[in-house]
């Protein structure tokens, strides 16, 4: 049972990782190619759809690993898992303290409503996201070892 909980856990929150990865080398950069004001209108439908998915997969990745870490108590490994657990922790309070408030604010812009720094607000959680991808690839590159 705990080999399947390991093996779940695992595909998970790399799936997780998969997605924040591709928003932040291939989605954003797809949307600031677009014309116009077609890249905002799609950064805020973006924001809008995944900031309301977003929140259970963390929140469930960061449980999941906590009951691994908690039934996997002796094996080999706990260690490892228990620090993708503070990473996987740490990506969850960038994510509310540093990302949540600029994608709140810019899932509701449009073209009429935008403040004049949109793009300042968006380069800022680009790069706040850079971090976070980094370290949820983190967490998930010990959760990998931590299956051997």
């Amino acid at each position: 049972m705990l080999n399947a909980l390991e093996v779940f856990t695992t595909v998970v929150v790399g799936v997780m990782v998969g997605v924040e990865f591709s928003v932040a080398f291939v989605m954003n950069r797809i949307f600031n190619a677009l014309p116009e004001d077609s890249g905002q209108l799609g950064r805020a439908h973006g924001g809008r759809m995944l900031g309301a998915v977003m929140p259970v997969w963390y929140i469930t990745s960061l449980v999941l690993v906590a009951v691994w870490a908690v039934a996997g108590r002796h094996h080999p490994g706990t260690g490892l898992v228990v620090t993708a657990g503070a990473l996987l922790l740490l990506s969850v309070l960038m994510s509310i303290l540093l990302l949540v408030p600029i994608n709140n604010r810019g899932k509701t812009w449009t073209p009429d409503n935008r403040p004049a720094d949109w793009k300042q607000q968006m380069n800022r959680w680009d790069r706040y996201h850079y971090v976070r991808v980094a370290v949820i690839i983190a967490a998930f590159t010990l959760l990998v070892t931590a299956l051997t």
